[in-house]
């Protein structure tokens, strides 16, 4: 009698309890293996897998079993605290697979970082927990007769180790990887800390604070972090690492002696992409200090994984842009007055065919056509003026000849000579009066250039002004010199699209005269 109310409370399981086990038994089945393993990385097996770990807890509750501690998560950050946030068993998959990979190393940001023997030596007891668990449920499936299956003694004792297991492995890995996100955020943790020491150097010194070897010497070291900081998360562009300092010193100089040069009665419209340009620079560097003093509120929202951070990258990338013109053309003065130039230019050249301003607020594609013609056209006209730009975007073409010390490119300068023989010729058939105003010939010999460029063949508006006895050799000599300017415009275009793309690009920024809509972004991590 005795013996059997001890075989009844001990051994026997209450019609609660072996629904439990069976449900998880079922659920074991269904679990896709690879290898002998748990596949967790298709969804199919993820999900298998979910409902296995929910099954086990609810197995664990029918039959009283008290959870393993997890005290150890009070010390979790508040991003891991939200993932597990009491002491119930709470069983992860991602938890699970960790112990199944076993990977003692794991690369964040390009960086090695190892987890401890012990976290490994855990990984495997769980395993073990873990297979002597699907033994004993895989009896519980393949045994028809009630007596041959696993105990009720048994299948407690397998769900305790695992358990018990389960809690020794999550509490070592989540601690060491907790280690690791603060190890692999600390590129963000500098860069604070040195935006930081330079706020504190800016609120002593107010006033030429650039000047001063301290703030110097420090805005070198935030630089430098930031420049690292952009090689390591910056996945949408380069992620250079070669952008100093000097780049925002002499878009600062720049802004400056715009400044002067305004004041002395300069013209503006000539000045407006030096400033605009310089600006960049300057808003860009402000921008990601900005960010840096916002996100060091919050930093355990940075995923450790920079390249994640939405925002963080968004501030590279407009940094990484704005800096990388600010070095090609900023800092090159020749560069910065060819596209000084060409921008006051395309605006003269708005104002002889309106349709053109049309296009370039609404980026027409007709624009990116009409863009290298134009570049080419004023380069004819004052080669000086754009050889730098030009030099750098067909490097090819403006080798100069040691002897001569003329252009080598004979292509070239044939193109030159055509445009100089066809202007004279212009120059010679133009009727002085255009539109009831009086024009030099020149003027208007250029006036009808940029419309042919603008326009088109099609254009009927092109020769008017030309003497009609004269148009038909004049006609035929200016769509001779356009047909040889379209194949240019598109050697320019294409040589080096990238280079060519980013010019065009500044030319738009420039023309339009509006801020990056990155640099008004609200916050995001």
């Amino acid at each position: 009698m005795f013996r059997k109310l001890w075989s009844k409370d001990g051994d026997a399981y209450s019609s609660q309890e072996e629904a439990a086990v069976i449900r998880l038994a079922s659920a074991h089945s269904r679990l896709m293996m690879e290898s002998g393993r748990v596949n967790t990385k298709s969804e199919a097996g993820f999900n298998s897998c979910a409902l296995f770990l929910e099954c086990l807890d609810a197995t664990e509750r029918a039959m009283h079993l008290d959870a393993a501690p997890r005290k150890y998560r009070a010390s979790f950050t508040i991003n891991y605290r939200a993932l597990f946030p009491d002491e119930a068993r709470n069983y992860r998959v991602d938890v699970l697979e960790a112990s199944v990979e076993q990977y003692a190393v794991i690369w964040v940001n390009g960086d090695k970082f190892e987890f401890s023997a012990e976290a490994m030596r855990r990984a495997e007891a769980l395993q073990r927990c873990w297979a002597d668990l699907a033994v004993l449920l895989e009896r519980w499936n393949t045994e028809q007769g009630k007596a041959n299956r696993p105990s009720r003694c048994d299948i407690r004792s397998g769900l305790v180790a695992l358990d018990s297991a389960w809690a020794s492995f999550e509490h070592k890995y989540i601690m060491e990887l907790i280690e690791i996100e603060e190890k692999a955020r600390r590129l963000v943790v500098q860069a604070i800390e040195k935006e930081r020491h330079l706020h504190l150097i800016e609120d002593r010194n107010m006033q030429n604070v650039f000047q001063q070897a301290e703030f110097r010497e420090e805005l070198r070291r935030f630089v430098g972090c930031i420049a690292h900081l952009n090689s390591v998360a910056n996945v949408r562009r380069k992620g250079r690492d070669d952008l100093g300092m000097e780049v925002l010193l002499d878009a600062i100089q720049t802004l400056c002696r715009c400044d002067d040069q305004e004041k002395g009665g300069e013209n503006s419209e000539k000045l407006a992409a030096a400033r605009i340009l310089a600006k960049d620079v300057l808003d860009s560097f402000t921008a990601m200090r900005e960010y840096l003093r916002e996100v060091g509120r919050c930093l355990e929202r940075v995923d450790p994984h920079l390249c994640n951070n939405a925002g963080l990258v968004a501030r590279l990338v407009d940094w990484e842009e704005s800096w990388e013109v600010g070095t090609r053309y900023v800092q090159q003065e020749k560069m910065l007055t060819a596209v000084c130039d060409l921008v006051a230019e395309v605006r003269s050249a708005q104002r002889i065919v309106p349709a053109l301003a049309q296009m370039c607020e609404e980026c027409d594609v007709e624009m990116f056509m009409v863009m290298p013609r134009l570049a080419w056209l004023r380069f004819l006209d004052k080669p000086t003026q754009l050889q730098g730009l030009f030099k750098s975007l067909l490097p090819h073409r403006f080798e100069i000849n040691p002897d001569t010390e003329k252009l080598a490119d004979a292509e070239l300068a044939n193109l030159m000579r055509k445009f100089e023989e066809t202007k004279e010729l212009l120059m010679g058939t133009m009727s002085p009066k255009q539109g009831g105003h009086l024009q030099s010939s020149q003027e208007a010999t250029w006036q009808m250039l940029v419309k042919r460029v603008v326009n088109g063949a099609s254009s009927e508006d092109t020769y008017k002004w030309i003497e009609p006895s004269l148009r038909e050799p004049v006609e035929k000599a200016v769509e001779d010199l356009m047909r040889d300017l379209e194949a240019w415009s598109m050697e320019l275009a294409r040589h080096c699209p990238e280079d060519w793309n980013q010019c065009c690009g500044i030319l738009v920024q420039c023309l339009s005269g509006s801020e990056k809509e990155s640099t008004k972004a609200p916050f995001r991590v």
